[in-house]
C-alpha cells in the first residue's frame, strides 16, 4: 500500500509516506503513528504513515471550487426537522429517553479538480477551530473543522470534551442548554466508567463557555485512567458513537435516530484524528463541522440535541447556524 497516494494533516503534522490500512482498531495499540476515521455507523479506517513531521498545512495547487450553494440537498428539509424534533419529544414524554440528536445530512455534486487540500486550507483561513484536520486515503477525503473532543490519550489517561449548548452569543445560552449538558457529561461518566479503573473519572470543567467563530458552545472535560489491559478496542465499545451526539440514555437515543433520520451520518458524528502508537498518545475529534468526499459527492452534516424543553423552529435554526459559516466558505460564491 506504501505507493498508494495518501496524506493528512493533524494537530499541525504532515504525515505522509502511506504504508498501510485497516479497519481493525487493535493496529492503534502496535506501532506507528496513525490518522483515523471512523464512521458513525462504525465503518473504520486506519491509515498508518511512516514519514510525520511539525509542518504547516501544505499550499493547495488551486485554490478551492466547491459547489454553488444551490447544488446542496438536505436529507431533511426544515418540515420534516421539525416534525421529527415533535416525534422526540413525544419519545420524552413517553420516558422512553431524556435528549437525542436529530442530524440531517447536505449533500452537492464535487466539482472536477476540487481536492480536500483546497478545503481544508479555505475552512482553515475562514474557520480556524481546535480540532482542523484533513485525511485522504484511497476512496475517502475528510475536511474537519471539528470543535469538540472525542477521545484524547496520553499513557493511560484519556479525557473526553463533550460540546452540549450552542448560541450565536453567551446570552443566548438557555437553561436547557446548561441541562443538556450535564446529561451528557453524565453519559460520558458511564462510559468512561466501562473501561477506568475503579474511581478514576472525574471531571474537572463543566459547562464552561467556549467562544468560535461565529458561535459559542457549552464544553466540559471528563477524565479518567484506564484499567489495565484496556486498549483502543475496549475504549472505542465502551464510548462509540460519541455520547454528544446520540443522547441518553444512547441505546434509546440510537435506536430513535434510526428511526428519524433517512441517511446514514459516515463520519459526520464519528471520530476523527490521530494516534501515535509508539508515544501512547492520541487526539480523536468529534466528526462535527466536517466534510467528506467519496463517489464524486461531498457531505456535510449539522443536528442539534432535543429535549423535553425544545422548540422545534429553534432546533431547526441551531442547526443552520452551526452550518452557515462552513457552508459558505464550501460553496463557490460564499464568504472568501
Amino acid at each position: 500500500m506504501g505507493s498508494v497516494y495518501g496524506f493528512a494533516h493533524l494537530n499541525g503534522r504532515l504525515a505522509t509516506g502511506l504504508r498501510d490500512v485497516t479497519t481493525d482498531l487493535a493496529a492503534l495499540d502496535s506501532e506507528g503513528w496513525w490518522a483515523v476515521v471512523v464512521g458513525f455507523e462504525g465503518k473504520v479506517t486506519c491509515a498508518r504513515f511512516d514519514q510525520v513531521r511539525q509542518a504547516p498545512l501544505p499550499r493547495p495547487r488551486a485554490p478551492w471550487q466547491g459547489p454553488r450553494p444551490g447544488d446542496w440537498r438536505g436529507s431533511l428539509d426544515q418540515d420534516a426537522y421539525e416534525r421529527g424534533v415533535r416525534t422526540i419529544r413525544d419519545h420524552i414524554e413517553r420516558g422512553e429517553v431524556y435528549q437525542a440528536n436529530l442530524c440531517r445530512v447536505l449533500t452537492a455534486p464535487l466539482p472536477d479538480g476540487a481536492g480536500p487540500l483546497a478545503l481544508a486550507a479555505r475552512l482553515a483561513e475562514g474557520n480556524p477551530a481546535p480540532y482542523a484536520g484533513v485525511i485522504q486515503v484511497p476512496g475517502l477525503a475528510v475536511v474537519s473543522a471539528s470543535p469538540e473532543l472525542y477521545l484524547s490519550r496520553d499513557g493511560d489517561v484519556v479525557e473526553s470534551g463533550p460540546i452540549k449548548g450552542t448560541g450565536a452569543t453567551a446570552g443566548d445560552l438557555l437553561e436547557k442548554d446548561h441541562a443538556e449538558n450535564v446529561m451528557i457529561v453524565d453519559l460520558v461518566r458511564n462510559d468512561l466508567g466501562r473501561v477506568a479503573a475503579v474511581g478514576t473519572v472525574e471531571v474537572p470543567r463543566l459547562c464552561a463557555v467556549e467562544e468560535h467563530p461565529g458561535l459559542v458552545h457549552l464544553v466540559s472535560t471528563v477524565r479518567a485512567r484506564l484499567a489495565p489491559g484496556a486498549g483502543w478496542p475496549e475504549l472505542f465499545a465502551a464510548t462509540f458513537p460519541p455520547g454528544s451526539v446520540t443522547g441518553a440514555p444512547k441505546s434509546s437515543a440510537l435506536r430513535i435516530i434510526n428511526a428519524l433520520e433517512p441517511e446514514p451520518r459516515g463520519p459526520y458524528c464519528g471520530a476523527v484524528g490521530w494516534v501515535d502508537a509508539d508515544r501512547g498518545t492520541a487526539a480523536l475529534a468529534v466528526g462535527i463541522r466536517t466534510f467528506w468526499m467519496s463517489g464524486g459527492e461531498i457531505r456535510f452534516g449539522t443536528g442539534a440535541g432535543i429535549t423535553w424543553s425544545s422548540d422545534p423552529r429553534r432546533e431547526w435554526l441551531e442547526t443552520e447556524l452551526k452550518a452557515s459559516r462552513l457552508m459558505a466558505l464550501a460553496s463557490s460564491g460564499g464568504n472568501r
